[in-house]
């Protein structure tokens, strides 16, 4: 499955140009299945759930043309291709095909999607929004999500979802986007890649009011058309080039990101003594002087770096900040509150030799500065594993990470960009 070999000690500076947003990516291409009119995705990253997901949309019928390495035209065939289980289970986003499937079939078949070992992810909130648009949600014998409309064509409502669920909230978007009639959805999510989901549909010919907020209008359209769209900057990236750049005391330019995204990131790692500044419209530095001190609360309490939906502090970069914390003076409290098995990662920290105390499954207190040493690791998860590559270009010798496939499951040309910043990583088969 490959493995990196990264010798520490070296300082990442230079450019970096930030991909598109993954997530994004996953939810716009599921969506191209809403429409029989060819769609142009453009700012593509070139990742494995990609690839994945446009595997998948071929084994339904589509139609993808490649014609550069971020651009795709896909044109949505009969919609009847039997999904291959291996594939399903390969990425957490093919939960997004409900949506669509169910939005243009009377029946939908899916095997349990697979993807990171974070904790449980529930259906309840799936099943909750697709049945209040007039759908039977159930798990068949086979263990298969099984989904039956109950009419000809699903209808709008009124939907309060029990939690802001990110892929429950764009699989019931999706399924509005042809129902009958306003569906007005409440505790929806609203980060980037919803938005850029919600803009994308907009440009197919449906109408949708409160983009950005927590409280969605969504007008069905009998049809809808073909459009041209292009995904916005992954925020996550941007976040865990900083976090790179911060751990291994290096200056970062980073161009084609979207700073108004980065506005929690930004208080984030200024609780741990890192800052960065806009350099125009679409570019931030990260400038090699920093405090690098790990803030106090107002009366000298120890400060809590904690994850919430959008617009909190991202889970996904909680694992980032946390190797972050490490190379810092002072102690801070991480508190995982979203996922109950994403900070398990730690142990391969103390094992480099990382000063943190793992009070419970969700929280551990980090002390620093703390020499990292060199070590055979392995990657539980993309960000954990990208957390591992962070404390691996920072410590004291030569580091193994395998399990590099769930790494490269979310980052674009992980390897060539790292180098091109100077950092000593090779990959291996």
């Amino acid at each position: 499955m490959g493995e990196y070999r990264i010798i520490g000690g070296r300082e990442a500076s230079g450019e970096v140009t930030i991909s598109g947003n993954k997530n994004g990516a996953l939810s716009c291409l599921a969506a191209t299945l809403l429409t029989d009119h060819p769609i142009r995705l453009g700012n593509i990253p070139d990742i494995e759930d990609v690839q994945v997901m446009i595997k998948l949309l071929e084994n339904l019928g589509s139609n993808v043309v490649r014609e550069d390495a971020n651009t795709y035209t896909i044109t949505t065939g009969g919609r009847s291709g039997r999904l291959k289980k291996k594939l399903v289970q390969a990425v957490r986003g093919s939960i997004l095909l409900l949506g669509p499937l169910l939005a243009t079939n009377d029946e939908v078949l899916l095997t349990p999607p697979g993807g990171d070992v974070i904790g449980l992810r529930r259906l309840d909130t799936h099943f909750l929004g697709l049945s209040a648009l007039g759908a039977t949600c159930s798990i068949n014998e086979e263990g298969e999500i099984h989904i039956k409309a109950d009419h000809a064509r699903l209808s709008g409502n009124d939907i309060f979802l029990d939690e802001a669920s990110v892929t429950a909230t764009e699989n019931v978007i999706m399924a509005a986007s042809l129902a009958q009639g306003t569906s007005i959805l409440r505790n929806a999510a609203s980060e980037p890649h919803i938005q850029d989901l919600c803009r994308m549909l907009c440009k197919m010919g449906c109408k949708i009011e409160g983009i950005g907020s927590n409280l969605l209008s969504i007008t069905g359209q009998k049809k809808l058309y073909g459009c041209e769209f292009t995904i916005g900057a992954d925020y996550m990236e941007a976040g865990s080039y900083i976090g790179l750049c911060a751990a291994t005391k290096g200056q970062l330019l980073l161009r084609e990101v979207q700073p108004e995204n980065l506005r929690m990131i930004r208080l984030g790692f200024e609780r741990i003594g890192i800052t960065f500044v806009d350099d125009g419209p679409s570019s931030i530095l990260v400038p090699k002087k920093q405090t690098r001190i790990l803030s106090k609360e107002i009366g000298g309490h120890t400060a809590k770096i904690d994850d919430a939906p959008w617009p909190g502090f991202p889970a996904d970069l909680l694992s980032i900040i946390t190797v972050c914390a490490t190379q810092m003076q002072g102690s801070i409290l991480i508190h995982e509150k979203m996922f109950e098995s994403r900070m398990f990662f730690i142990d391969w920290l103390i094992r480099m030799g990382a000063d943190i105390i793992l009070c419970d499954p969700h929280r551990a207190v980090v002390n620093g500065p703390s020499q990292l040493l060199g070590s055979e690791l392995s990657s539980p998860d993309v960000r954990a594993g990208m957390a591992l590559v962070i404390a691996s270009a920072c410590a004291q010798g030569e580091s193994v990470i395998q399990n590099i496939y769930q790494i490269e499951r979310g980052y674009e040309n992980l390897c060539g960009k790292l180098s091109s910043l100077g950092l000593a990583i090779e990959r291996h088969s």
